[in-house]
């Protein structure tokens, strides 16, 4: 549906993005990138670091690259509450190894990129809402951590199309399959 503004241009979908934008629209935009490429170098690393084993969080010797399993430590020894024995019930399972590994990897690179920000946020969410309930209730508070604020953060960044600003979202945005299908934006 097109509308008629004061200077007779014609409002469509294709238009509506502020090209400049005030001083406080450009802000926000440039924070809001900043943070979808902070938020996706945690997804990245935290794969690159189960992938190498670079010690920051996964020795050498544990690395998925060494035959170590991504999920078999925390799910086994880490997980408390309501949902210990389901996922003690899929600690080190290829498949559960493979969609996680899978998961941060194209979580971290749809991020850093800014495309395909939608189905980033979904998939996003979901894992920090699964990685949640894993340590229910968290230790410093009765529901509320950090998992829950990211899962938050993720569906702003698609809802305000974070990835067209320093990112590739535009040009995705253009592809005839994204036009086709918006859930792909």
């Amino acid at each position: 549906m097109e509308t008629m503004v004061a200077t007779t241009e014609r409002v469509t979908a294709d238009n509506t993005a502020p090209k400049a934008g005030t001083a406080h629209e450009r802000a926000v935009r440039y924070i809001l990138a900043g943070t979808r490429l902070a938020l996706g170098w945690i997804f990245l690393w935290a794969f690159i670091d189960k992938m190498f084993g670079f010690g920051m969080a996964t020795e050498s010797k544990n690395a998925w690259i060494n035959g170590g399993s991504p999920t078999k430590g925390f799910l086994t020894f880490g997980v408390s509450g309501p949902f210990k024995d389901l996922y003690a019930g899929i600690a080190g399972a290829a498949w559960a190894d493979w969609l996680f590994m899978i998961g941060l990897a194209g979580i971290g690179v749809a991020l850093l990129l800014g495309i395909g920000m939608r189905v980033a946020a979904v998939a996003g969410g979901l894992l920090l809402v699964m990685m949640w309930t894993a340590v229910l209730p968290p230790e410093n508070n009765p529901f509320m951590d950090d998992h829950l604020i990211y899962a938050a953060v993720l569906a702003v960044l698609a809802l305000v199309n974070a990835g067209d600003t320093w990112g590739l979202g535009r040009v995705w945005a253009r592809l005839p399959i994204v036009r086709r299908m918006p859930w792909l934006r």
